[in-house]
């Protein structure tokens, strides 16, 4: 019986850890660096936007979330928010945003290619659009470094005709 209790215990133990991991203590305006790295662990990367720090942190086993804390001069959460958004992807601009701009707004991309016919480098963004729709987001630079286009679609990884080629297991 003492086993069953303490196997029970440890269960109970290990599902709360993967839900620590899974739903990680809030961030609120006004929260320290410090406070955000304690809670958040160090960021995947950082960036400086003006006289503010930008940290990115990426969640989930598909890259579908990815949250950016904008850290004041005084050391301090001016915003935290999730970046892999519609309305974040329509803020970039055709023909005038940057890569650099591009990194500041929805963070560095999951997947980066190359199409030689056109010359662009594409960046992919998987994200849930309008929280619902598995899509990604194509980010097509010139050699400049300009977003020349941008082209959502549905993200194949989760389309059941195609996970297995063979027509099933």
């Amino acid at each position: 019986m003492k086993f069953a209790v303490r196997t029970l215990l440890a269960i109970l133990v290990a599902t709360l850890a993967a839900c620590a991991g899974l739903f990680p203590a809030p961030i609120n305006i006004g929260d320290s660096e410090q406070d955000v790295i304690a809670r958040r662990g160090q960021p995947e990367h950082r960036y400086q936007d003006g006289n503010d720090q930008l940290l990115e942190y990426s969640y989930g086993p598909w890259g579908q979330r990815t949250y950016m804390a904008r850290i004041g001069p005084d050391g301090r959460v001016i915003s935290f928010e999730q970046v892999l958004t519609t309305e974040k992807f329509a803020s970039i601009k055709v023909g005038t945003s940057t890569k650099e701009d591009v990194l500041h707004t929805v963070g560095a991309p999951v997947e980066t290619s190359y199409l030689s016919l056109t010359d662009l480098e594409v960046w992919s963004y998987p994200y849930k659009e309008g929280g619902v729709w598995n899509s990604v987001m194509h980010i097509h630079f010139d050699r400049n470094g300009i977003v020349r286009k941008m082209l959502n679609g549905p993200d194949m990884r989760f389309d059941p005709d195609r996970r297995f080629p063979f027509g099933g297991l």
